[in-house]
């Protein structure tokens, strides 16, 4: 019977399996479905008055409408609704006597074939013929797959230098918190170049606010996509031939980077994570060794 024993703990042992573990992957099961939950809740609360409102307004302005123009029946609201709501999905505007630019130039094609590979996918514009639709399946198996390595290239070309000359340092002379001010650097130098400066452009170019901008630059470039927002698409306003290229160049440089530094927050909470049974008398400088001691990059499979 000992011998038994022993021999299933061995057999649990090489499977990996640990009762132990159980306790702390229904903690992270929890917390992560409170923070979704509370991130709901905190949504609705911000949102869900607004919305109520908008309806509120929307609907007095139809009733303004129809008592405005007596000719104008349900009927033809509704026919009205139709085309704006067509034209807006082409990128046709309707004020005035003549119509702007419409979607499916090579430029906005081109910058639709970045935001496929990408994942970002903002949904303002889609392929409708089948042709297109079937073409766009095959170019995104193959095109999602060749974004990321080309991603993972790019990423590490960018914080190459960086990472050299930090792994290069000699630590008996040089204190943790010099490597924490080089990535601290190299995060801001990053955030200026893909989100500040792109925020004032955004904001000349397209009308926006700066919190508009801002939020625009994250969506994006995290690639949940909403499409609220979505640069060079408004028909009613004129783009120069340089903005499609610069919007394509901020996509791809600032994927790799924000991509970077979201494996770089997440290495940051794993490590955490397995120091939550230390002694957080020292937490911080627990937390400015870790910090310091994370590369930007790292390959995945060598874990």
């Amino acid at each position: 019977g000992l011998i038994c024993l022993q021999r299933n703990e061995g057999e649990g042992r090489a499977s990996g399996f640990s009762l132990s573990r159980i306790p702390s992957i229904l903690m992270l099961a929890v917390l992560y479905v409170a923070y979704v939950l509370i991130g709901g809740l905190i949504f609705w609360k911000l949102e869900g008055g607004l919305v109520r409102q908008e309806k509120a307004r929307i609907l007095e302005e139809k009733r303004s409408l129809l008592d405005t123009y007596p000719c104008l029946n349900q009927e033809a609201l509704d026919a009205i609704a139709q085309v704006s709501q067509y034209s807006s999905k082409v990128g046709l505007s309707l004020k005035g006597n003549q119509t702007m630019d419409s979607f499916w130039k090579f430029t906005s094609s081109a910058v639709f074939a970045a935001t496929v590979v990408t994942t970002i996918g903002y949904g303002n514009m889609s392929p409708s013929t089948t042709a297109g639709q079937i073409f766009c399946v095959f170019f995104a198996l193959f095109g999602i797959p060749l974004n990321m390595v080309v991603l993972n290239r790019v990423g590490k070309y960018m914080l190459g230098k960086t990472n050299h000359r930090v792994s290069n340092m000699d630590y008996t002379t040089w204190e943790e918190i010099d490597r924490f001010m080089i990535h601290l650097l190299s995060y801001l130098s990053g955030t200026a170049l893909f989100f500040v400066m792109p925020m004032v452009v955004f904001k000349q170019q397209e009308g926006w606010s700066y919190s508009q901008a801002i939020y625009y630059c994250f969506i994006s470039l995290s690639t949940i996509g909403f499409g609220d927002y979505v640069a060079d698409s408004n028909p009613d306003q004129y783009y120069p031939e340089w903005y499609s290229i610069l919007m394509a160049s901020w996509i791809f440089f600032g994927l790799a980077w924000l991509a970077l530094v979201i494996n770089h927050t997440s290495d940051i909470l794993e490590r955490c994570y397995h120091l939550q049974n230390s002694d957080w008398s020292k937490a911080p400088e627990l937390m400015l060794l870790i910090i310091s001691r994370i590369p930007f990059y790292h390959d995945r499979s060598t874990v």
